[in-house]
């Protein structure tokens, strides 16, 4: 019976999201209701999370087939990790959402969208064999579809048919690699996938598959050269939207690397995983270039996305327990707080009435907290101790440079302090200094209590590293040794 706990985090937001539907014209109905749905699922995924460490991982074998015959949900220590992640999101973006969420958007069905979201990115993280994860990635994609355009603006609807398109090419690419790689191993199951490659006589054949997959999950993460969609997209919806967009997204094309390369794709390591190091150090170089060409608040946020997924490509491509560690602790860092900084800057562009830091300064005197959880949030970011970005960068580039990738931790370094100018020029830019203009809207309570719970949880996650690791730590062995996985998914 405690199987059936591995279905509820794609269950709860799939069953409530559709009922939702029916309530687009009574706000304050689908606003309780989604509230209530958001507290549900986190306490499940903190049940589920308490489970899997306390007795092992669980598997739910759908309609009673056994793997690998059947869709099989396997929640194990890096499942339960990251879907304890989203639901803490998914909690904090319905709190900001309280103030921030018009009635406009409720009736074009913002809650239905946000719950099939978290729904799509919940099935990602808990399948277990290929095709399930590129249906859950069209699950996910066809809510952000309908999240990007809500608002209905000129700009909003230029970038989202960029959007759809790079990711419908992605998508038939994903799928037809899928295709490929049954008919070299007969199998689409992960740990079946995962015994099968070393026996594959065609190993040419498997490495260029591999290459494959790695376009798309690239193309997901927004990894150098395949980023060029991501920064307007992600700044042209409404600020929670951006937040869930720049908390999530990217973040399930990181944990489809991590997967597969892991448990499947692990045998040309020398080929695959040393190109990984490369393409990781130019998307760092990238992403701080484009954060310090801008002046727009919003695109320097977005911009800083990339260099965060080069760091966790590092870690997988240096393959060692103390990196995928670093990489895990670093995803889930990110994505906190990401989905914060989105928020404060959402905040601050409806104080301003603008986006453009040119035009902004003197707002501490009418924004005060605001301005200081921006500076906490930049040192975050940034990796300056004792935050969370410290531990997480400090496992990557230590795993780096005990495995000799002494340019990519040099850029590692590097790019840190670009990603902390970057940033804190918006404190400085918009904070201090005479006041430019009066705001335009007073700061809202329920956005600042958002982005502090986020705020919290990331000094947590640093000053209580030694706490948060071994769970971290016991979650990269069990990659580090896929016949953990393989033996406990294929058990007779």
């Amino acid at each position: 019976m405690m199987s059936n706990l591995v279905f509820l985090p794609i269950f709860i937001p799939l069953f409530f999201g559709a009922l939702l539907v029916f309530f687009n014209k009574k706000q304050k109905v689908t606003v309780n209701i989604s509230f209530l749905v958001v507290l549900l699922s986190l306490g499940v995924s903190i049940f589920l999370s308490y489970h899997v460490f306390s007795t092992g991982p669980l598997t739910l074998e759908t309609g009673g087939w056994k793997a690998p015959y059947g869709i099989i949900l396997v929640a194990d220590k890096l499942s339960v990790i990251m879907i304890l992640a989203v639901n803490v999101i998914a909690f904090t973006a319905a709190i900001f959402a309280l103030s921030s969420v018009t009635e406009k958007m409720v009736q074009h069905y913002f809650y239905p969208l946000f719950f099939l979201l978290i729904a799509g990115v919940s099935g990602a993280f808990l399948t277990g064999d290929l095709f399930n994860l590129f249906v859950f990635f069209e699950v996910l994609l066809m809510a952000s579809y309908g999240l990007i355009i809500i608002g209905g603006s000129k700009h909003q609807f230029r970038e989202s048919v960029k959007y759809i398109l790079l990711n419908l090419f992605s998508s038939i690419l994903f799928v037809t690699t899928v295709a490929f790689l049954y008919s070299v191993t007969g199998t689409v199951n992960m740990a079946q996938l995962g015994e099968r490659v070393a026996q594959v006589e065609q190993q040419g054949i498997l490495t260029g598959i591999g290459i494959l997959l790695f376009i798309v999950f690239a193309t997901k993460g927004a990894l150098f050269p395949l980023y060029f969609w991501l920064p307007k997209s992600y700044i042209v919806p409404s600020p929670i939207v951006s937040a869930l967009f720049g908390a999530l997204l990217t973040k399930v094309g990181v944990y489809s690397m991590l997967r597969v390369f892991t448990l499947i794709f692990s045998h040309k390591l020398e080929l695959t995983h040393t190109f990984f190091i490369w393409v990781a150090t130019l998307t760092m170089i990238i992403g701080v270039i484009g954060a310090l060409s801008t002046s727009n608040v919003k695109l320097i946020i977005a911009y800083n996305i990339m260099p965060a997924i080069g760091f966790m490509l590092l870690g997988i491509g240096t393959f060692s327990a103390e990196s995928l560690a670093g990489t895990i602790y670093y995803l889930v860092h990110d994505m906190a707080i990401k989905a914060a900084l989105f928020f404060l800057a959402g905040l601050l562009v409806w104080h301003a009435g603008t986006s453009n830091l040119k035009k902004m300064g003197g707002y501490k005197k009418t924004a005060p907290l605001m301005g200081w959880m921006f500076f906490i949030a930049s040192l975050i970011l940034a990796g300056i101790p004792p935050f969370s970005g410290f531990i997480g960068k400090y496992l990557l580039l230590r795993g780096a440079m005990d495995e000799g990738h002494y340019i990519a931790a040099g850029v590692g370094l590097l790019s840190s302090l670009l990603i902390l100018f970057s940033v804190i020029r918006i404190f400085i830019g918009a904070f201090w200094g005479e006041l430019k203009e009066e705001p335009k809207q007073a700061v809202k309570t329920s956005g600042l209590a958002a982005s502090a719970v986020l705020i919290a949880i990331s000094i947590l996650l640093g000053v209580g590293a030694e706490w948060f690791y071994p769970y971290v730590q016991a979650a990269a062995d069990s990659l580090i040794d896929p016949q953990i996985y393989i033996d406990y998914v294929l058990k007779e």
